[in-house]
């Protein structure tokens, strides 16, 4: 589907993905470790300035980064990016929704929804939700008609349990809907979608606290950027795909089936027992979509869709 085998692509010639916020942290690491593997990667961030030490963190490898200024809150910039990447390399395989902001005086856990101002909304649903559906809706009028892609967002298991504000797991589970219903309408069109829920992560601002452990989770079984990078390149290679699209992935626990480990050769653990269990979303099956539900019922026995009375 995303393979070097994916329809339209001229043999031998790289394989195109963007990621989106990509001068630090998650997206660094992932550009990075694409163009290791032999991507040519685009990345986008407010200025390009701040995008070098990624371009240049790829200069020695296989693969590529190439810099594109980008302001994700504003739909027109997002779309002449695409406009770019299409006129540029006449493709694209992969897109990374990785861009975030933390609206101002935000640091993570600071103050209970109701102490906060409203216009957090702006930044956490905007950049963090809106600018990634818009990056979608871009992406898929390359990736449809060439009939091949992936399009991953980068969620949390604050999908699932409170982790820093209502707004931030608001974000990540529609993310993870998105997904799941996006997955649906591109049925048939080679086009996967996917959510990665990620662990604790090593970024630069973690390491430079110089603790062992964060809230008691060991730092040396914590996720590097890099690692998240080749989680998602195994599953852009993963045969099975197509029957993933639409889930969200444990990127612990797939690079545990999947032999991919950190920097230093160890491997990641799963937040899954810390946090409530999996992801909300599983797969849905034709089967399961074509049963009757309970409206269903209920409407056929005149009872405008409600089970009782």
């Amino acid at each position: 589907m995303t393979g070097p085998d994916a329809p339209g692509r001229t043999p031998g010639a790289p394989r195109v993905a963007l990621v989106t916020g990509g001068s630090r942290g998650v997206g660094k690491g992932v550009a990075t470790a694409l163009a290791a593997a032999g991507w040519t990667v685009y990345v986008t961030g407010r200025s390009v300035e701040r995008l070098q030490g990624t371009v240049d963190a790829a200069a020695d490898g296989p693969g590529e980064v190439r810099a594109l200024e980008c302001d994700h809150g504003s739909d027109e910039q997002i779309a002449a990016v695409f406009t770019r990447i299409a006129a540029d390399a006449g493709r694209l395989d992969l897109l990374v929704n990785n861009v975030w902001t933390n609206p101002k005086g935000f640091m993570g856990f600071n103050g209970r929804f109701w102490e906060r101002p409203t216009a957090d909304w702006d930044a956490l649903m905007g950049i963090g939700l809106r600018a990634h559906y818009v990056a979608c809706c871009e992406a898929a009028k390359i990736m449809v008609p060439q009939g091949s892609g992936l399009m991953v967002n980068i969620s949390s298991f604050g999908s699932r349990a409170p982790f820093h504000t209502v707004l931030y797991g608001m974000s990540k589970t529609a993310l993870d809907k998105m997904a799941s219903d996006m997955a649906h309408e591109l049925a048939g069109t080679g086009v996967a979608t996917l959510s990665l829920w990620l662990g604790l992560i090593r970024t630069e601002l973690i390491l430079s606290l110089g603790m062992d452990d964060f809230n008691g989770f060991p730092l040396d079984r914590a996720e590097d950027p890099t690692f998240v990078g080749r989680v998602i390149d195994a599953l852009t290679h993963d045969p099975g795909l197509a029957a993933m699209s639409g889930t969200t992935v444990i990127t612990a626990e797939y690079g545990r089936e999947h032999g991919i480990v950190n920097d230093d050769g160890e491997v990641p653990l799963s937040h899954r027992g810390s946090f409530g269990g999996g992801p909300l979303f599983p797969p849905v099956t034709d089967a399961q979509l074509g049963i009757e539900t309970i409206d269903e019922v209920a409407e056929a026995g005149g009872h405008n869709g409600f089970a009782g009375g």
